[in-house]
């Protein structure tokens, strides 16, 4: 039941001390800080607080989570003007129907809220939404006011950001004045209905972050909420009366909340049970590239780059310095655009966040074509066509193929390279900058004789063909036709000739070599466009074949996310097996935290960053892609890392995908790297999402360390790494086990959770071991963690008929294959 509390004529309500919130209160008590005035039946309580942390008498009346440890506050009446030396205060309706005031003991009045109309009968009710309403007793959603419309610096599901130009009133979030002050900040958080409306960031009346408009899908700057989609469902309204977003959780399967914080960071948090904490799920801005318009009018920012600042092909900087100093004015065409029939045209760019919509003109109904035709009419004289001409155009809903119509005009502002879910634009060009089509004329009718004969040789000489191929070739077509098919079936992946993957691997040259593992042998590549690609070929004496190369296809070509390596294609033909990855520069993790020169290169924060990135490629694997994956090979050497270090998880050649809510299964063989298997795997052939765990776990103690779990040494004892960790960590040593190299960056508290979070990861008993889903909580705030208990594996190990023995192996191993384990069953 949604609990009610009246609001009668000159009838005051005054901030008590109860357990229960009740229908009238007829007595004054003196305030404390928790009161309850108000509670609804689901989440929410209503009552008054204050903010220890700022030491002030400042009291306020505000809406915060019951049930939850601390108070986590959502919505504050009175944040402007708070309550001071006075020990109580009046709530009450004036007169029927009037405002909803806030009185002091000095009876002025701290805050007010303006019925839209009069009721004879009002009440106030606190929604199991966490909104506030004042309405008629007699209606149930004709509401007289409501505290959704007048939000504070949260957003939360199902409140509407925007306009209604009725009543010509914006609702948008306002950060609070620091983390001690409630009142309003400079930092804001709006639906901006200027051209095609979009989510705009500002500080003040500057732009900070604008999150693209809606494309159908998701915000076109904010490829991340892909992983989100199973829990909360966007919805966009664009009509005359109004103009509005909100989102709604899917099934209410976990409390989330949207905060414009005081630092000027829009934070998305989700409550974690298990933590009993909020965990920070998307952070923007994240990087240099969503600072809006960071690369001027036309400029293109690819946060992978140095600079990071560039130009579209066909463009060309205004400036000839490098650097984000440099790049103010932007780029322009490489040939102005003359704005006269027949002599512009369109190039297509693709994997881009969209321009700045605020100069935009949209329609709902129109094709792509009849998309082109609009802007191309829509052309300026020349001496102002730079400045009103239509510059580019694009789908508006990327859905089902595209439908609708979106024009920019002017300058293109604020555009940012996107590697996963990026759209497509095309943008007016002068027509000799793009291929013209091959022309077809049509023969005169006095050579239609002629044309009927050139028609009937040809069909002709092709069935002859035909028949010949047919003849010739009819096995190796068809096993080549049924390997296409079943590749097909997999998925709907770009396919590679070999001569393709030959000509950019200078035909497999050892000097375009990167690496080798059980799989085969990595080779750079530069494809024809001038695409730098990293090629695997499977090795002719490798252990693992098709059924493994089938899987990693598979598995990761599903699969998008900033900490998956991006699978970009593959090639069957002949003996030949090949995957076709983006180009990672960095190359793997173990060749920076295993090597005494290159790991002084990644100071602490780095090295921080890339624990957090495999976490949340892992609690993606195991939770958010729609495939659950396990990856079973998690490793130093199959972490990846990008130009800026961020790490991708890669080689997902043994990795397992277990269908709807099964977390776990049973291998006929043991596959994996010593040093990272887990116990239940290693013993009795069981794998699950925690067997990735126990993988994070020790990888987590290798970043910190720099050192390897396998052939780690110690002159006082014949422990791995994990039972070195586990005897320091007992010892409240925990410390002891960073790289030196990291002394002066470290942040003594952070090392020490995550080596702590990485023995939680490496205990014995997998249902001991947390979620990677809590890992990501536990390494994201500060509160208290369980007791680590006794790891599995922590004395140096080898294996024997399939069990494992202690060992006291004193030499280092810097063998990293992947092994296969055979075993009766």
């Amino acid at each position: 039941m949604r609990a009610l509390f009246f609001l009668h004529f000159l009838f005051s309500l005054f901030l008590h001390n109860i357990s229960d919130a009740r229908d009238t209160i007829t007595s004054t008590q003196s305030l404390k800080d928790g009161d309850t005035i108000i509670s609804s039946g689901g989440n929410f309580e209503m009552g008054f607080f204050s903010i220890p942390a700022a030491g002030s008498i400042n009291r306020y009346v505000g809406i915060w989570y019951k049930q939850i440890p601390g108070q986590t506050v959502i919505w504050i009446a009175n944040r402007e003007t708070a309550l001071t030396n006075t020990t109580s205060a009046v709530l009450k309706i004036v007169e029927p129907g009037g405002p909803l005031v806030l009185i002091d003991g000095k009876n002025e009045v701290i805050w007010s809220a303006n019925a839209s109309r009069s009721a004879q009968n009002p009440i106030a009710q606190l929604l199991d939404s966490g909104n506030l309403v004042v309405r008629d007793n007699r209606e149930d959603e004709n509401f007289l006011w409501q505290s959704f419309d007048y939000p504070t610096d949260t957003y939360l599901p199902g409140m509407k950001l925007g306009w209604n130009f009725l009543t010509q009133h914006e609702v948008y979030i306002t950060s609070w004045k620091n983390e001690n002050d409630p009142a309003s900040g400079p930092f804001t958080h709006h639906f901006d209905p200027t051209g095609y409306p979009q989510l705009v960031t500002k500080n003040g009346s500057k732009e900070l972050f604008i999150a693209g408009p809606w494309n159908g899908l998701r915000w076109s700057g904010t490829p991340e909420m892909d992983a989100y989609s199973p829990h909360y469902k966007y919805h966009v309204s664009i009509s005359p009366r109004e103009v509005y977003t909100r989102y709604d959780l899917i099934n209410n399967p976990v409390l989330t909340r949207v905060v414009m914080t005081s630092s000027g960071e829009l934070q998305v948090y989700i409550w974690v049970n298990e933590t009993q904490s909020w965990v920070s799920a998307l952070k923007v801005p994240r990087n240099s590239c969503d600072s809006y318009a960071i690369c001027g009018a036309n400029g293109v920012c690819n946060i992978t780059a140095s600079p990071v600042c560039g130009c579209f092909e066909k463009f060309t900087s205004r400036k000839t310095r490098v650097g984000l100093d440099y790049w103010s004015d932007g780029c322009h065409r490489r040939k102005p655009l003359k704005c006269k029939n027949g002599t512009d045209g369109f190039k297509k760019y693709s994997g881009i966040k969209w321009p700045d919509t605020k100069h935009s003109w949209f329609n709902t109904t129109m094709n792509l074509t009849e998309c082109e035709h609009k802007c191309l009419k829509n052309c300026s004289l020349i001496i102002s066509c730079t400045y009103h001409s239509c510059t580019a155009y694009s789908n508006l809903d990327i859905r089902n193929g595209g439908s609708g119509c979106l024009l920019w005009f002017n300058d293109l502002i604020d555009i940012r390279v996107l590697y996963q879910n990026g759209q497509d634009i095309y943008i007016r060009l002068d027509s000799s900058e793009i291929p013209a089509e091959p022309i077809r004329v049509e023969s005169h009718a006095s050579s239609k004789g002629k044309k009927v004969k050139i028609v009937l040789g040809c069909l002709l000489l092709l069935i002859v063909m035909i028949v010949l191929g047919l003849c010739l070739g009819l096995n190796i077509f068809k096993k080549s036709k049924k390997k296409m098919m079943k590749l097909k079936e997999w998925l709907e992946l770009p396919l590679f000739d070999l001569s393709t993957i030959s000509r950019a691997t200078n035909n497999f040259s050892e000097n375009n070599k990167l690496g080798e593992g059980g799989f085969g042998v990595v080779y750079k590549g530069v494809l024809d466009d001038k695409q730098e690609v990293a090629v695997k070929r499977l090795s002719k004496t490798s252990t693992q074949g098709l059924l493994e190369f089938k899987n990693e296809v598979i598995c990761i070509a599903k699969l998008q996310h900033r900490n998956l390596v991006k699978l970009l294609g593959c090639c069957i033909q002949g003996e030949e097996k090949l995957l076709v990855y983006e180009y990672l520069a960095n190359k793997s993790l173990d060749t920076f935290i295993f090597d005494e020169a290159k790991s002084k290169l990644i100071d602490w924060p780095e090295r921080f960053s890339i624990i957090n990135g495999i976490a949340r490629g892992l609690m993606y694997l195991h939770q958010d892609s729609r495939l659950r994956v396990i990856h079973r090979d998690l490793k130093a050497s199959n972490v990846l890392l990008d130009d800026n270090m961020n790490p991708k998880i890669s080689d997902f050649g043994l990795a397992r995908s277990v269908g709807g809510d099964a977390t776990e299964a049973n291998a006929s063989r043991i596959m994996g790297t010593h040093g990272y298997i887990s116990p239940e795997y290693a013993a009795k052939g069981v794998f699950s999402i925690k067997s990735d765990t126990f993988s994070f776990g020790v990888l987590s103690l290798e970043i910190v360390s720099g050192q390897r779990n396998r052939g780690f040494f110690h002159p006082d004892h014949s422990l791995n790494l994990i039972g070195h960790a586990w005897k320091l960590y007992k010892e409240n040593r925990a410390w002891e086990l960073i790289d030196v190299h990291l002394a002066s960056s470290c942040d003594l508290s952070q090392v020490k959770r995550c080596i702590h979070v990485g023995l939680l990861c490496a205990q014995q008993r997998p249902e001991d071991r947390p979620t990677m889903f809590s890992v990501v909580t536990m390494l994201s705030n500060d509160n208290t963690l369980p007791e680590a208990k006794e790891p599995g594996f922590f004395i140096e190990q080898s294996v024997n008929k399939g069990n494992y023995s202690s060992s006291t192996q004193k030499t280092s191993s810097r063998n990293e294959c992947t092994i296969t384990d055979l075993h009766p069953r």
